[in-house]
Parts: structure tokens; sequence; C-alpha cells
């Protein structure tokens, strides 16, 4: 299941863990990023919480936790490569994983056509 936030992150729910990370939209709006800092695995978030920062030679922007939950893993390689994210934000260029404190929250986000009319 693939889910959206109007802060254009992502989230592809497998079991109770979702991966999460920004849309090629966002990209797009960003340019170029440059740096990636990632929350420490085992942080729990709550719903909004600041997750994430990531920095373009345009701009410096938060990415919130769309859903509440436990920090499972980051993926290191944006931090060493932040050019993966441009290069494949909705593949390699994943930023965390979260185990879901509660999937009914993943109801309440976008799904892939009301993100596109949004950008639209």
């Amino acid at each position: 299941m693939l889910k959206y936030t109007e802060e254009h992150e992502w989230l592809k729910l497998e079991g109770d863990i979702a991966t999460v990370g920004i849309t090629e939209h966002a990209t797009t709006l960003l340019g170029d990023i440059v740096f990636v800092q990632l929350p420490d695995v085992g942080a729990k978030l709550a719903k909004g919480d600041d997750a994430a920062v990531v920095e373009s030679v345009k701009a410096a922007s938060d990415v919130f936790a769309p859903v509440a939950g436990e920090v499972a893993e980051v993926n290191q390689a944006i931090v060493e490569d932040p050019a993966v994210v441009n290069a494949d934000p909705q593949g390699a260029g994943w930023f965390f994983k979260l185990r879901l404190e509660d999937i009914k929250e993943m109801d309440g986000l976008m799904d892939e056509a009301t993100y596109k009319k949004l950008i639209d």
C-alpha cells in the first residue's frame, strides 16, 4: 500500500513497517540535494514530529513523521550520497522505516490519485 502526505512524503506499508521518503515532486521543488540528516534508530516519533532534514542548493526542509511509530531502520546510503534521493526518490532514496504504532493512521493519508490532484 502506497500513501502520500500534503508535505510530499510517501509511505510504503509492508506488514507493520512503513518505509518513508520524499516524492519526486518534492525533489523537483528542492533541486539538487546536498545533505540529509536522519533520525536515530529506536527513536519514537509522534505523527507530525520532525523526523529528518534534507538540504538542497535552494533550501533546507524538514521531513515529518507521517504516522506515529518507532524508527526501525535508516538509509545510511543517502547520508553518504544525498544525490541518490534525486536520482531515485521513491526507491533507493528512501529515508527511514517506521514500526507503526497504529496502522489505522494510514487511513488519513492520500492515495496516489489524490496526491496527483494536489500537485497538479
